[in-house]
């Protein structure tokens, strides 16, 4: 909120200005380089700073699109402060639809990075010394890695009073409580001192217009409550809360066949779904242990014993 000049990657960025910035990744082995944009558009009036990114795992579309979307409808135009949108941010996972960097790292594990590490690693190095100090706010969106569904929700610490509080103006049909992962983009910016919401919604290599309109909104609701556009916050849905959580995994391999739908309200001993053989004579059920919602499904039609199916609340242990 300083007078100060505002400058990213070198370039001064003038008030009331649209710019548009590479921040430059490496080079292919054929000698092309690889550019990552940043579009970065400020106002005439000082406020805060905004940094929109997706595409982190390059198969998670859900966010790009949602991004978009938000350039598109001219969102991002701030009345007040500075909107960074970084749509496609591992570029080199975009553009093969692959999670990892092309030293098979994944992106979302190396922060802060190093200048002499990896690919991954001097590039999260690049982001850390060159963007995140001059945001005040993230929002990071991301979907359900390989077939894993996630329904839209926000992921944030319970302690966090302001973190919280924008999960409950973004307006997600699910609120969950989740720690910190070491060496992950939310942890380091965190350690930073910035407020960050992760959005999770979807799954890979996918465009579900619902998720993206849930993110679009959100987006909305937040950038209108930080004073940077105009208009009302958008109250859709009660979010629901879900502090413990756990994975129920796949007691059999076999065929894998869904009885229950994502965000769904399950009671111990339903039936969630069944696994079967290809010859006709294995099924088994596979039950819920507890009272919970369900936030995340496997859509795979085969699993191995000890697959991730699904993603649900213990309401027992919340309870408690």
């Amino acid at each position: 909120m300083s007078s100060k000049p505002f400058i990213l990657l070198g370039k001064e960025i003038p008030k009331g200005k649209t710019t548009v910035l590479d921040l430059e990744v490496a080079k292919l082995h054929t000698r092309t380089t690889v550019k990552v944009p940043i579009i970065v558009e400020r106002a005439k009036k000082s406020g805060p700073v905004v940094l929109l990114l997706a595409g982190l795992h390059g198969d998670e579309v859900n966010g790009v699109a949602i991004i978009r979307e938000i350039i598109a409808q001219k969102i991002n135009k701030p009345n007040k402060g500075t909107i960074i949108c970084i749509p496609v941010f591992n570029i080199f996972g975009y553009l093969i639809q692959t999670r990892e960097f092309p030293d098979g790292r994944d992106l979302n594990r190396v922060f802060p990075g190093s200048p002499n590490g990896s690919l991954a690693s001097q590039f999260a190095y690049q982001f850390i010394e060159n963007i995140a100090p001059f945001v005040d706010y993230v929002i990071d969106f991301h979907t359900g890695g390989g077939d894993k569904e996630n329904i839209a929700q926000i992921r944030c610490h319970e302690s966090e009073a302001e973190t919280m509080k924008l999960a409950e103006i973004f307006n997600p049909p699910f609120i969950i409580h989740s720690d910190y992962i070491a060496k992950s983009l939310r942890e380091t910016l965190n350690k930073m001192k910035k407020t960050v919401l992760l959005f999770e919604g979807g799954k890979s290599k996918n465009f579900d217009p619902k998720i993206i309109s849930h993110g679009v909104r959100g987006t909305k609701n937040i950038l209108t409550h930080l004073g940077l556009i105009e208009g009302t916050t958008e109250k859709t849905v009660d979010p629901i809360h879900l502090k413990k959580t756990k994975w129920l995994r796949a007691p059999y391999s076999g065929m894998f066949k869904l009885n229950v739908k994502n965000g769904t309200f399950v009671k111990k001993r339903e039936v969630l779904a069944v696994i079967l053989d290809p010859f006709g004579d294995f099924k088994k059920k596979v039950y819920a242990p507890f009272d919970g919602y369900i936030f995340c499904i496997n859509k795979t039609p085969i699993v191995n014993k000890g697959d991730a199916l699904f993603h649900m609340s213990n309401e027992d242990e919340n309870e408690d």
